[in-house]
């Protein structure tokens, strides 16, 4: 069967405006263009759609969505077996929040107590699960299932204490960067008291702590342009000072 953009648009519950965008971007080009100049669409681009449709779902950005589906290596059915395992983590990340705030509920109504560290496993399962979504592949890749099983699980048992230190931790190595990259030394007392509290930080997460590790997340940061975009928000150069820095701080250069 075939669809005009209306029609299509109408089927799957998107606007026109984002289906002109997809053919825009070339994430979803429309199998023909009829005669009176409109867009026509296929079964292929229907299928093609659904998939875009469940990434998006999943937080994954267009971009990268684009680069999947383009992949020579990509494969319909391995994609929609990995989708149904991520929309049921989804799915117990949400019974899981939705637990957590009706025994809320219930504390507040005196019917039951709750301890500190219930009141955030919820939040700390939806970080695990977004992690794993962004990074996992990469990151299990590079330190190995065990190793990344174990990070996640010590996350997940981390006391109210440490979750706030990590949080704490992670402005404060933010702004202490900020500082440091103004003298442009990565080996200066700023830029090596930001590599010390990203030791720090990253300690409360990995089940044990090495310097050639932490130089090769470092090297990461710059590597990969998720975490470099992340490190570079406000300032072009940052991920890049920080890695030198690490490399400094750990005697390492990868």
């Amino acid at each position: 069967m075939e669809y005009t953009v209306n029609k299509l648009a109408g089927l799957a519950g998107v606007s026109t405006r984002t289906l002109r965008y997809y053919d825009e971007i070339g994430i979803l080009k429309p199998a023909r263009i009829n005669s009176s100049g409109y867009r026509i669409y296929g079964e292929n681009e229907v299928d093609k759609l659904q998939q875009i449709l469940f990434y998006k779902e999943l937080g994954v950005e267009l971009q990268q969505i684009k680069d999947i589906l383009e992949d020579p290596t990509y494969d319909v059915s391995s994609a929609l077996a990995e989708h149904r395992n991520q929309l049921l983590s989804k799915r117990k990340q949400l019974d899981l929040l939705i637990a957590n705030v009706d025994k809320t509920i219930a504390v507040k109504e005196g019917r039951t107590k709750m301890s500190d560290k219930e009141k955030f496993e919820g939040f700390k399962k939806e970080m695990i699960d977004e992690n794993e979504r962004k990074y996992g592949k990469e990151i299990r890749k590079k330190y190995g299932e065990e190793s990344v099983d174990q990070s996640n699980a010590k996350l997940q048992n981390m006391s109210q204490v440490e979750y706030e230190q990590a949080d704490r931790l992670a402005k404060e190595i933010h702004e202490t960067l900020a500082e440091a990259i103004k003298s442009g030394n990565p080996s200066s007392d700023a830029a090596q008291k930001a590599a010390d509290l990203h030791k720090q930080w990253i300690s409360l997460y990995w089940p044990q702590y090495s310097k050639e590790a932490h130089a090769g997340l470092a090297d990461m940061y710059v590597a990969d342009e998720r975490f470099k975009a992340f490190y570079d928000k406000d300032q072009d150069g940052v991920a890049a000072f920080l890695r030198d820095a690490i490399y400094i701080y750990t005697g390492m250069k990868l």
